[in-house]
């Protein structure tokens, strides 16, 4: 950009300010992060000016103030430099400034969250067969997708810190777009604060059996209340119990089929089958999950065997589909973990009681629930995606919710 050019661009800016326009603000600040105006040959009172009137145009939220707080100590700089330079002018400035620092230290104070010291962390304790893939690689691989998901652009992030201004109907205008789902702190959160779970290798969940994927498939009949698994043999459908032929037409809308392929991701540890070493290391683990892989009604149930252990007297758990998954055309069942879902008189369970550290926990298995959306034929996941996310919330006892105007009543 020539000094030209530069004086015509702040020009421009400086008459977008003067009519109000919402597109002032980001690109005035993006001109002012990305070019040395002195370079450019800006005279020290059009900086002051740019700086000043870029300032005031930030929302009127404290969170925003860091970039306006730059602003005006860099208008406090210059100052001096300009034929504006005089006493009351720079303690107007000087004032400004520690208004900003104050605004901004408060809104620092007030949005911090101090723990109380009575209250202990929680630990949630994870029982794998592959302890680094689920609590290490898959977090990473959730986190890498939700970032390469929903990015804001650069214009984006600077757009974030204006508003406030009569709006006018510009849709065209990408200066001024800052809408989007990366910018939503509450839509982020249900991403990035969870523990997510995924697979490190593809599924498919369809109403038809073509194209199955090659690590094989399995065949349920499933509907509301009730749920079955089949086999195909000689060109019929049979029970997968006793090999019973059935009299299910392969069109039939109940019937689901769910197949996998082989392990994708080059992180996850390619072990031999225990079972059948004829079974390639790539396919063994997804083998293993589709045999144990049920149903219940409409949906599949699949079981990556891994168990969680929680104090359930402060804590539940709540574990449902992961936020995006209707994109892929399915939809997931959710559940309130509040306590092991069976009694210690079962043998099994009382064997998962024996250790120290497991004294006063509760158990459980985070399965993974999936039904396709009413209309959707076939989905498939692939290897690295977000499947469902597990969220720790108080327990109900530990909570009350409390009528506002009952608080003044009795402080």
């Amino acid at each position: 950009m020539t000094h030209q050019d530069a004086r015509a661009y702040l020009n421009y800016l400086l008459t977008l300010n003067l009519r109000q326009e919402e597109a002032f603000g980001p690109l005035a600040l993006a001109f002012i992060k990305d070019n040395d105006l002195g370079q450019l040959g800006l005279l020290p009172e059009e900086q002051f000016n740019l700086f000043m009137a870029t300032a005031t145009a930030f929302s009127a939220e404290p969170k925003r103030y860091t970039m306006k707080l730059e602003l005006l100590q860099k208008a406090q700089q210059i100052l001096p430099s300009t034929r504006y330079a005089d006493h009351e002018l720079g303690r107007d400035l000087e004032h400004l400034v520690k208004k900003t620092q104050s605004d901004l230290q408060r809104y620092s104070e007030a949005m911090k969250v101090s723990r109380p010291q009575s209250m202990d962390r929680q630990s949630l304790i994870i029982e794998t067969d592959f302890p680094e893939y689920f609590l290490e690689i898959a977090q990473k691989r959730a986190s890498t997708y939700y970032q390469e998901k929903y990015p804001l652009t650069k214009e984006a992030k600077t757009a974030q810190h204006f508003g406030g201004t009569p709006k006018k109907f510009e849709p065209e205008n990408v200066a001024i777009h800052k809408e989007f789902p990366g910018a939503c702190a509450p839509f982020m959160n249900a991403r990035t604060n969870a523990f997510h779970l995924l697979l490190p290798f593809d599924l498919k969940i369809s109403r038809s059996p073509e194209e199955p994927l090659e690590g094989g498939i399995r065949i349920f009949y499933g509907k509301i209340g009730y749920s079955y698994p089949l086999r195909y043999e000689m060109g019929k459908l049979c029970s997968y119990h006793d090999g019973q032929v059935l009299d299910v037409d392969l069109q039939d809308p109940n019937l689901v089929f769910v197949s996998v392929s082989a392990i994708k991701d080059p992180e996850f540890p390619r072990l031999p089958s225990k079972s059948d070493p004829s079974i390639s290391p790539e396919l063994a683990y997804p083998m293993a999950l589709l045999a144990h892989t049920g149903s219940l009604g409409p949906f599949i149930q699949i079981s990556c065997n891994i168990k969680v252990w929680f104090d359930a007297s402060i804590i539940s758990l709540l574990i449902q589909g992961a936020p995006d998954l209707a994109e892929y055309g399915l939809q997931g069942g959710a559940g309130l973990m509040t306590r092991s879902y069976a009694s210690d008189k079962v043998e099994s369970y009382v064997q998962n009681l024996s250790q120290p550290w497991q004294e006063g926990l509760s158990f459980n298995f985070l399965n993974l629930h999936l039904a396709l959306n009413p209309g959707i034929d076939r989905a498939l996941i692939p290897s690295g995606t977000p499947i469902f996310s597990v969220y720790p919330v108080l327990n109900r006892q530990c909570y009350r919710y409390i009528d506002r105007r009952t608080m003044d009543q009795n402080p």
